[in-house]
């Protein structure tokens, strides 16, 4: 990310306001979302309804103000929409609804959900001979107090879904934890696993693009909390 990257999706966060932002929330996912969508990720806006893009579901749904703002800037919906963010008519909910905001996967906010729907999706593609097609998650830390992410994750391993890739940002809100770190309890199921820097686009992009073959792929993204 350039300094003018920098200031363009800092400035397009800045046109959204109210009380319900999420901030911490919303800038701890502002690195790995740029990363993806600007350097890993197969879909545009004019490719959005090809059974062949990639997909990206974002788990962590509370305080989507950088993923809004990400979308902008890579043209899925105008820029002058964030401004009306969580207003009565907006489309730009305090949670995505994917029948709203363009290039939006699924609708999301309920923690827990977006891994197993995840491993849904990258079963679906399979069914259907899609094999181009990657499938992107993105959940929080506190969402692995979920059980439902839990059964996901040991399904995934064992099925060798490899097109299946989940971004773990880990700010330290969660009340659990294992030895070894969040990226143990994906490798014990059989996931390909690594630990980066989340503010470093570098060692992002690369453990994003790194091989994995027959395996899941799990990128967990560190982000220090005062900075979450």
């Amino acid at each position: 990310m350039t300094n003018t990257d920098i200031d363009r999706l800092h400035g397009l966060m800045g046109l959204m306001t109210g009380d319900e932002k999420h901030s911490p929330a919303a800038t701890s996912t502002l690195d790995a979302l740029w990363v993806l969508y600007d350097r890993v990720l197969r879909v545009t806006p004019e490719t959005v309804e090809r059974a062949d893009r990639d997909r990206f579901l974002l788990s962590k749904g509370h305080g989507p103000m950088a993923y809004y703002a990400v979308l902008a800037a890579k043209g899925f919906f105008p820029e002058e929409l964030l401004a009306g963010f969580g207003s009565y008519d907006s489309p730009l909910g305090h949670h995505p609804d994917r029948t709203r905001v363009p290039g939006a996967e699924i609708g999301s906010g309920s923690l827990g959900h977006g891994l197993p729907l995840a491993v849904g999706s990258a079963l679906g593609l399979g069914a259907r001979g899609i094999t181009e097609a990657r499938v992107w998650v993105l959940i929080g830390d506190a969402e692995l107090d979920e059980g439902s992410n839990h059964e996901a994750l040991a399904y995934a391993g064992p099925a060798g879904l490899e097109r299946l890739h989940t971004v773990v940002i880990d700010n330290g809100s969660a009340t659990y934890g294992w030895p070894g770190g969040i990226a143990s309890r994906f490798e014990a199921a059989g996931w390909s696993a690594e630990t980066v820097d989340g503010r470093d686009h570098e060692a992002l992009y690369a453990a994003f693009t790194a091989p994995h073959p027959g395996r899941p792929r799990v990128v967990v993204a560190r982000v220090e909390p005062k900075n979450a």
